[in-house]
């Protein structure tokens, strides 16, 4: 997808602040923070969410990436959230798979809320 901002940025044509990447996969921080620590893991092939046909492989190597950014980030220990926001009503902001690696302080108990 040529105006998708993921695979921008897999093309290197946007800079990003790249954290690990591989074949299969790219990782960097997220522009935006929720926590000390919050890393985009996303695919170098653009699938929009997990109901895009997305091979088995590059769920593997989207979820085997999860331990290695935790462990880089240096959360591994203390812990981490792992979040895939799928879709509208998710909140899904950019439309190519991505999941969220968030730590670096303790977490409220919800994992989550509703508009009214």
């Amino acid at each position: 997808m040529s105006s998708c901002v993921f695979c921008m940025i897999a093309r290197d044509e946007i800079p990003a602040k790249r954290v690990l990447e591989n074949d299969a996969v790219i990782a960097f921080d997220d522009i935006a923070p929720q926590a000390p620590v919050h890393v985009l893991i996303i695919p170098r092939e653009h699938h929009a969410d997990l109901g895009d046909h997305v091979p088995a492989e590059t769920l593997r190597a989207l979820f085997e990436a999860v331990p290695e950014v935790a462990a880089i980030k240096g959360v591994e220990e203390s812990g981490y959230r792992v979040i895939v926001n799928n879709g509208r009503d998710a909140n899904q902001t950019v439309a190519h798979l991505h999941v969220h690696v968030i730590g670096g302080k303790a977490m409220s108990h919800g994992m989550v809320a509703f508009e009214e």
